[in-house]
């Protein structure tokens, strides 16, 4: 998370959730709940982008936005991301449709009010997330084909995806942030830290309920 240094520490990488999982420590079960509740997030995802998108006032910057958007919903290529993780989640044996708990809602609502509150501090929030994720998608395909026996193109597939569009995507946004006003970009920044707690304290929380389960 080059742009903004203060959010390394909250890296999800670092975070005991992925470290188990790149080391097969999670079982079956844990993977399950994890994508059971983090499908509300990937699926509220374009609706933070359509939020986001709609706040930008300068042409360039919205049609980047718009790229990103149709990414997500299959526009540019490819199936909608919320359906590549639904594949991930049946491909694990994941229960469908499962209600959301109050970590995965507190992401979901942080990621909603940074997105309508200002097209600078959704752009914060995005690059929390999109900032990390290739190479936490890169890590999760080695972890579930070394650790899980998991290798079915239909199952990664979501990791794929994401492995190398948000390399792009990661970059466009950083110029877009580069760009900012110094009062928006310090906004934008706080917004990121906001966003990238919630997605830390989520895990926090699948990451407790592996412990008790185990």
């Amino acid at each position: 998370m080059s742009f903004f240094p203060s959010l390394e520490p909250l890296h999800l990488l670092r975070h005991p959730f992925y470290r188990d999982w790149m080391e097969g420590k999670l079982s079956r079960a844990s993977l399950q709940d994890y994508a059971g509740q983090y499908a509300h997030h990937v699926e509220a995802f374009p609706r933070y982008l359509g939020a986001i998108h709609s706040l930008a006032t300068d042409p360039s910057q919205r049609r980047i936005i718009l790229e990103n958007l149709n990414d997500e919903e299959g526009v540019t290529h490819g199936k909608p991301h919320p359906e590549l993780w639904a594949q991930f989640a049946r491909g694990l044996g994941a229960a469908p449709n499962v209600a959301a708990r109050d970590a995965i809602q507190n992401v979901v609502e942080t990621f909603f009010a940074a997105a309508r509150s200002s097209f600078h501090e959704g752009l914060g929030a995005l690059y929390a997330y999109e900032a990390q994720v290739p190479e936490i998608a890169a890590s999760k395909i080695e972890g579930l084909r070394e650790r899980y026996g998991i290798t079915d193109l239909a199952t990664t597939a979501f990791f794929e995806a994401h492995r190398g569009a948000d390399l792009v995507h990661r970059a466009a946004v950083e110029k877009i942030l580069e760009s900012l006003p110094a009062k928006e970009k310090a906004e934008a920044h706080v917004a990121a830290e906001r966003a990238a707690r919630s997605l830390w304290d989520f895990l926090s929380e699948v990451h407790a309920r592996a412990a008790l389960a185990a």
